[in-house]
C-alpha cells in the first residue's frame, strides 16, 4: 500500500489481520441473512468506518485508492462483509455533499454507517421546516447495521412536475422488513426500508442532479480538496473494489483446495499436474490482473481531477463506468473459470467456494454495476452520441 498516513495504514493491516475471522464467520452470515455484529465490531475498532468521513470531524479523509485497497481486502477475506463494508464507506461520502448542517449531524461520532436507496420510490411533501418523507426502498444493503440512510424521492414542483431529492435520515426513524430471503448475497442484508411520515429537516435534503454534479449546498470542502470526488465514478471505483475482492479471495480458496486433489476419472492423481488447469488458473489470475490494471486507471483520472478541483468531462464519467464494468465483468469470469476447475465436491455448503461464486454472480446483476448497461453508457460516449443517462 502506497500511503504516507500511518493512520490508514493501521486500517490496512487490522484489517489483513482479521481476514481468517471475517472469512469464518461467512456460513454464519448467510444463515442469518445478515453479518455478525462482532464483524461490524471488528471493523468499527480497526477503523474501516472513519475512512471518508471528513478529518474536521475526526475521520481519516483517507484518498480513494487508500479506501479501495482496504475495501478489497475486506472482499478477499468474506463476500458479504466486504460488500457491505463498501456500502457504508462508499455512501458515508456522499453526505460530504450535503451542507455543513448536515454534515455535523451524520458525522458527529467520526465514524458513520450510511446506506444508500437512490430509485426514487418515495415521496417528499413540503411542510414547515423541511418536508415528510413516506415511501418503500428495496435492496438496501447493510441496512441492519447502518446508522444513516439516504433515500431518493420524488419532490412535486411548483409547475407540477416531480423531481428526484435525496433525503438523509437516522435508521431509528424507519422500519426494515424481514424480506431478505436469496440465493446469492444472502449475508448483506439487503432488506426494504419503509419510512412512514418522517419529518426530514431541511437541510437534510438536496436535489439528486446536484449531488451527481457535485453543485450542493454550503459546503465548506469545495475546490481542489483531493476530496471532491466525481459521485458516479467514484461509486463505480468503490463497486469495482468488492468484485476484485471477491475474485482475489476465490482464487485463494481454490489454491488452497488445490494439494492432494486429483481429477476423477482420468489419469490426473494431482491436478496441479494438469494442463487443463494450468491454464484455467492462468486465465483466473490474467482476468483479475487486468480488472486492477483498468482500476488503475481510473483511479488515477479520479483523484487527478479532485487534486485539481475540476470535475470529469462527459466522456472520462462515461468511460469510467464502462471500464469499471468490464472489470466486474472479468472478475465474475475469473471465478467462474475457477468454478469449472473445482469438481463437483466444489457445490457442497461447507466449501467456502461455492458462496464466492454464488455471491459475485447474484452481485453482478446490480443494475450500477450491470455489463451490457454500462458499456451502452461508454459506447454511446465513444460514438459522440449523447450517453442518455443522468447517472454519470
Amino acid at each position: 500500500m502506497t500511503t504516507t498516513d500511518s493512520a490508514v495504514a493501521a486500517v490496512l493491516d487490522e484489517v489483513t489481520g482479521l481476514a481468517a475471522t471475517l472469512r469464518e464467520s461467512g456460513p454464519e452470515a448467510e444463515e442469518r441473512r445478515w453479518i455478525p455484529e462482532a464483524n461490524i465490531e471488528l471493523l468499527d475498532k480497526a477503523g474501516v468506518f472513519r475512512l471518508s468521513v471528513p478529518r474536521r470531524f475526526g475521520g481519516l479523509e483517507a484518498p480513494l485508492a487508500d479506501q479501495i485497497r482496504i475495501l478489497t481486502e475486506i472482499s478477499r477475506a468474506d463476500t458479504a462483509t466486504g460488500w457491505v463494508a463498501m456500502i457504508w464507506v462508499s455512501s458515508s461520502w456522499v453526505p460530504s455533499q450535503f451542507s455543513d448542517q448536515a454534515q455535523e449531524e451524520v458525522y458527529a461520532g467520526g465514524s458513520a454507517r450510511v446506506s444508500t436507496g437512490f430509485t426514487p420510490t418515495g415521496t417528499l411533501t413540503p411542510t414547515e421546516g423541511g418536508y415528510t418523507l413516506n415511501g418503500s426502498w428495496k435492496w438496501i444493503s447493510g441496512s441492519r447495521g447502518a446508522n444513516w440512510a439516504l433515500l431518493s424521492a420524488l419532490l412535486t414542483g411548483p409547475d407540477g412536475t416531480p423531481a428526484p431529492f435525496a433525503a438523509l435520515v437516522p435508521f431509528s426513524e424507519l422500519s426494515i422488513a424481514d424480506d431478505w430471503h436469496t440465493s446469492s448475497a444472502a449475508g448483506t442484508g439487503s432488506s426494504t426500508v419503509t419510512a412512514e411520515n418522517v419529518t426530514v429537516p431541511a437541510h437534510r435534503v438536496a436535489f439528486l442532479i446536484d449531488i451527481l454534479n457535485g453543485a450542493t449546498g454550503d459546503r465548506s470542502n469545495t475546490g481542489a480538496t483531493g476530496r471532491n470526488y466525481p459521485f458516479i465514478p467514484f461509486f463505480m471505483a468503490q463497486g469495482a473494489s468488492a468484485y476484485i475482492g471477491i475474485a482475489k479471495g476465490a482464487f485463494d480458496l481454490f489454491l488452497d483446495r488445490l494439494p492432494g486433489r486429483g481429477i476423477t476419472y482420468t489419469s490426473w492423481t494431482d491436478q496441479s499436474q494438469s494442463p487443463v488447469t494450468q491454464i484455467q488458473v492462468a486465465t483466473a489470475a490474467n482476468k483479475i490482473a487486468a480488472a486492477e490494471g483498468l482500476q488503475e486507471g481510473w483511479l488515477s483520472l479520479i483523484q487527478r481531477h479532485a487534486d485539481a478541483g475540476t470535475q470529469p468531462s462527459v466522456e472520462e464519467r462515461a468511460a469510467v463506468r464502462g471500464k469499471a464494468a468490464y472489470a466486474i465483468q472479468l472478475a465474475k469470469e475469473a471465478v467462474d473459470e475457477l468454478f469449472e476447475a473445482s469438481g463437483a465436491s466444489v457445490i457442497m455448503r461447507d466449501v467456502p467456494f461455492q458462496r464466492f461464486h454464488r455471491d459475485i454472480r447474484g452481485l453482478a446483476l446490480h443494475a450500477l454495476f450491470a455489463f451490457n448497461s454500462n458499456q451502452e453508457v461508454h459506447g454511446r460516449s465513444i460514438l459522440g452520441l449523447a450517453p442518455d443517462t443522468p447517472f454519470l
